[in-house]
């Protein structure tokens, strides 16, 4: 059985009733597979439609790099010869959501190269195309910056280099497990470490272009290796993991 960190949670608890929030959804990882109508595996190395996913990343993307194991789901890098090799899964098509409070506890994969992620896309990016459909990114760690946590929005107005964003110092981020969260209105978007806010945007102006959260975003979690913001790559920290303990919604 997973071990409950009580007192954590019943200070997010007392947070999540002050701003009466209900739990709607949540990922607790238990069992021994991730649940196929929830996830989506993505495979390969982007080619030939989006190579090294967008960002010159160098992992190969496989459905073998995990584990459920306790509660909790352990995702894998592993450098297999001259690549690497990790997984990224998603809930496109299967589970979608405007607003509210996205929560993920997890341990960071640490280390020069490595970039584990917990993020959402507009659901609408088939036939809007990126940034236009819009990019909430709960928690982005890259090992190149130790002790920092960056969260971000890229919208058609400011994506990329010049995407909404704030880096934030957390000394021993590193160490044992933490929560981070986004939550999200029809106003603002404000982030959360370990139930500390961080960053908060809430444009006047919300164009398509400036605000693309008007509508449903899917999640997506995964264990990047390297490129455009993982930056070089240190192969002797290989393997390292990305642990998750749980997902969960509140609206």
């Amino acid at each position: 059985m997973k071990k409950v960190v009580f007192l954590a949670c019943l200070f997010s608890c007392f947070i999540l009733i002050a701003q009466q929030k209900k739990l709607v959804w949540a990922e607790e990882f238990e069992g021994t597979s991730l649940n196929t109508n929830v996830w989506n595996f993505a495979e390969g190395d982007g080619c030939p439609d989006l190579c090294g996913w967008g960002n010159r990343e160098r992992q190969i993307y496989t459905k073998n790099n995990h584990r459920l194991e306790d509660g909790f789901l352990y995702i894998k890098a592993e450098k297999e010869g001259d690549h690497f090799t990790s997984t990224r899964i998603s809930t496109k098509g299967k589970k979608n959501f405007q607003y509210g409070r996205f929560e993920i506890r997890a341990k960071l994969a640490t280390g020069q190269g490595v970039w584990p992620a917990f993020w959402l896309l507009g659901s609408n990016i088939d036939q809007v195309g990126w940034p236009l459909s819009g990019e909430i990114d709960v928690l982005e760690y890259v090992g190149r910056a130790p002790e920092e946590i960056f969260t971000t929005l890229h919208t058609k107005a400011a994506h990329g280099d010049y995407a909404n964003t704030k880096t934030t110092a957390l000394p021993n981020i590193e160490e044992g497990f933490h929560t981070y969260a986004a939550e999200w209105d029809e106003n603002q978007i404000a982030f959360y470490v370990d139930d500390v806010n961080v960053y908060t945007f809430a444009p006047e102006n919300k164009t398509e272009e400036i605000w693309p959260f008007n509508q449903p975003f899917y999640l997506l979690l995964n264990l990047a290796i390297g490129g455009h913001f993982g930056g070089e790559v240190d192969d002797s920290i290989f393997p390292q993991e990305f642990v998750i303990d749980y997902i969960r919604v509140y609206q």
